[in-house]
């Protein structure tokens, strides 16, 4: 849910038409619990972090940056939408109207989509290839809780574990590491499904023990604070950090922007 300045890749049309993959099944990326990462959706990616794991933007990231990060042994995450209709992205025009729903609260340039629609799914099949064609070890999807809120449609749970384990299942089947972002009441049913979460905000939220059945299935749970106190003051970044230690959390504190503005681990 932001708003990019940068042009999307012009590769995006190439890339996804004209790809034609193999996959190998059960041959994906798995992190560990104890993984580190960086996440940066904004700005010129900063290569310098001596992390396990990169999550970067999909359409904007160059597959020349993509390899790089991996030369010097860092996997590779790339996010996209999943729930939400972006109108500055290269496939914006592969969406049908009848899919958009209400605008996104805080988001003027996205509507929520119609997760259940078979034109929606097909775009998002053409997404995952894409990420194939440009070597991403993994995928992001975000706005996976859209049954949560008032999107102009009438969503229920099932629709959103439905459509999340279509993604997973797609993901899987492309050789893709996919992670579950910000679902945080449908977690534990989707533990087996995702090999990661991602939560924006769980301690400020009070959400972060909906996450605990990934730690012990084995898989990390990837968690980015935005509160300006955690910044700001030591005593407050030393508890929140000593919170995530106990869940074995991988937590950062980072711009709400994610452009590298300043970022700090809980981790080493």
């Amino acid at each position: 849910m932001r708003v990019l300045l940068f042009p999307a890749s012009v590769l995006y049309i190439l890339l996804s038409s004209l790809f034609s993959p193999l996959y190998a099944a059960d041959d994906w990326y798995r992190p560990p619990v104890s993984v580190t990462w960086q996440w940066q959706l904004d700005g010129v990616v900063n290569e310098d972090y001596d992390v396990d794991l990169y999550d970067i933007d999909l359409f904007d990231s160059p597959v020349e940056l993509i390899q790089r990060l991996q030369a010097s042994g860092k996997k590779v995450i790339c996010y996209f939408s999943a729930g939400s209709y972006e109108d500055w992205r290269p496939d914006a025009a592969n969406f049908a109207a009848k899919d958009l729903g209400k605008t996104l609260s805080g988001w003027d340039n996205e509507r929520w989509l119609d997760i259940r629609s078979s034109q929606v799914r097909d775009v998002m099949i053409r997404r995952l290839d894409l990420a194939v064609s440009k070597g991403c070890d993994g995928v992001e999807p975000d706005n996976v809780d859209s049954y949560r809120t008032n999107t102009g449609f009438s969503f229920r749970a099932n629709d959103q574990l439905d459509y999340n384990r279509f993604l997973a299942a797609q993901a899987h089947a492309r050789g893709l590491a996919i992670g579950l972002k910000n679902d945080p009441d449908q977690a534990r049913a989707l533990s087996s499904d995702f090999d990661f979460a991602i939560t924006e905000q769980c301690f400020e939220y009070s959400e972060c023990r909906s996450y605990s059945s990934f730690i012990k299935a084995g898989k990390p749970v990837l968690n980015a604070e935005y509160r300006r106190i955690y910044v700001d003051d030591e005593a407050e970044r030393n508890s929140v950090c000593k919170q995530s230690e106990r869940l074995q959390f991988s937590t950062l504190v980072l711009p709400k922007a994610l452009d590298d503005k300043f970022r700090m681990s809980c981790l080493p």
